[in-house]
């Protein structure tokens, strides 16, 4: 969440930055500073009746010292009532911070100033295109079909097991999902990121420290007996394995990466967007988390989406690289560059990553600092996160770009894992 001192000091530069993102903050702001200021002077008042009523603790053992029992008498009357005005001063400030508390994590990130206005993912900003994109050429299968005819991913007995976006893979079409995880796995270990292995639920704490929460409830699955959340992406539960925590500024730049099953409600998806692997319920991922130091944030930014550019140009995909403007950015995010893989049957770019900085937003919710040596003060962290790689949608490409009378030719980097040149 944004910094109630910076929202006090910036409000102009707040509102006209969230603009940016389409989302009009001054009705928001607005409030927000105003009940800051009923809560300074709650507890300003709070403060002063405290200080009085202790002075007047102090003068009644002196008075019943001297014999003034009525003075004495009074002076507790005094101190009765100046306890009952402290404790419904203390009611009101909290009820005060409580509301204050529920407005301000309703404010977006501020987006940085290099994120161009737009109202929707038609004015992102193509910021590179490789050179393998392959003209389109008719009578190509889409990947549901190939899925069916190699007998790969069985999509209507996942409906009968669950429901749509629950696809079963099978023979081969399992193999390839298991060689994507443990290649993408192996390129981000060798990149310094370390594995861990995260659960797949997580608390409304953990949602709420990495902003999926309340911003994102009706998305998420949710198990209602044991108050329990569905992981969207393992960003929620590897970023919030130092949730409360002060690090040592040498422990940075802390980089990890998991490997998750991923699950999202995707309400209001329909057509061909949901075709097939194009936009599933539950599907598997593996995941990049950087935590940095505030000036070093961009720059690991960068190094990140060299690495899933790295990925991509490994697997032979024919890619693009789009700068995401305000109207795509998403509610936590400050900078997102996505990664898109051309659909050669489909003709269409799918999203395949996005790769985020947060700077110290999601840092605020989780109480995440670090403290360099010697130093008693501590600083928000600035985090970031990456799809390296999102499986559903590689897939899909994959069995599109490499369809041939042969088979699917497997790339050259999975030969090893799948066992196979071509699935036939």
């Amino acid at each position: 969440m944004l910094n109630l001192k910076f929202i006090q000091e910036n409000k102009d530069t707040v509102i006209r930055k969230l603009a940016v993102k389409n989302f009009d903050a001054k009705e928001l702001v607005e409030k927000i500073i105003a009940l800051d200021n009923e809560r300074k002077n709650l507890q300003k008042e709070s403060d002063n009746k405290q200080s009085e009523m202790n002075s007047i603790s102090k003068q009644i053992g002196s008075l019943m010292k001297e014999g003034k029992k009525e003075e004495a008498e009074q002076a507790r009357a005094n101190t009765t009532r100046l306890k009952e005005e402290i404790a419904a001063l203390t009611a009101q400030h909290n009820s005060t911070q409580n509301e204050l508390n529920s407005l301000i994590v309703r404010l977006p990130n501020l987006p940085h100033d290099s994120v161009p206005p737009g109202k929707s993912d038609a004015d992102n900003v193509i910021v590179k295109i490789s050179d393998n994109v392959p003209a389109h050429e008719e009578g190509q299968l889409p990947h549901w079909d190939l899925a069916k005819k190699y007998q790969l991913i069985d999509f209507e007995v996942g409906v009968k097991i669950t429901g749509a976006g629950f696809p079963v893979y099978k023979g081969l079409g399992a193999r390839l999902q298991r060689a994507l995880i443990y290649f993408f796995l192996e390129e981000n270990t060798k990149a310094g990121y370390q594995e861990v292995q995260p659960p797949l639920v997580v608390n409304e704490d953990s949602g709420f420290g990495t902003g999926q929460l309340p911003d994102k409830d009706g998305q998420m699955y949710y198990v209602n007996e044991d108050k329990l959340y569905l992981i969207p992406t393992a960003e929620v539960p590897v970023t919030n394995l130092y949730r409360d925590m002060i690090v040592d500024a040498d422990q940075l730049p802390i980089k990890n990466t998991a490997y998750s099953a991923c699950f999202r409600r995707e309400a209001g998806s329909y057509g061909k967007d949901v075709r097939g692997l194009n936009r599933l319920h539950q599907f598997d991922k593996v995941e990049i988390v950087q935590i940095t130091r505030p000036e070093m944030s961009y720059e690991a930014l960068d190094g990140m989406v060299k690495h899933v550019e790295g990925l991509l140009i490994k697997l032979g995909l024919p890619y693009r690289i789009v700068r995401l403007c305000g109207g795509d950015l998403s509610f936590t995010s400050a900078l997102t560059f996505d990664f898109e893989v051309y659909s050669k049957a489909q003709n269409r770019w799918l999203e395949v990553s996005s790769v985020s900085n947060f700077e110290e937003y999601q840092a605020n919710r989780l109480k995440l600092r670090f403290r360099d040596k010697g130093d008693k003060k501590t600083t928000m962290v600035h985090t970031l996160n990456g799809s390296a790689l999102a499986l559903p949608r590689i897939v899909a490409s994959l069995l599109e770009n490499n369809q041939t009378p042969e088979g699917i030719r497997v790339p050259d980097v999975l030969r090893g894992f799948m066992g196979t040149d071509y699935i036939r």
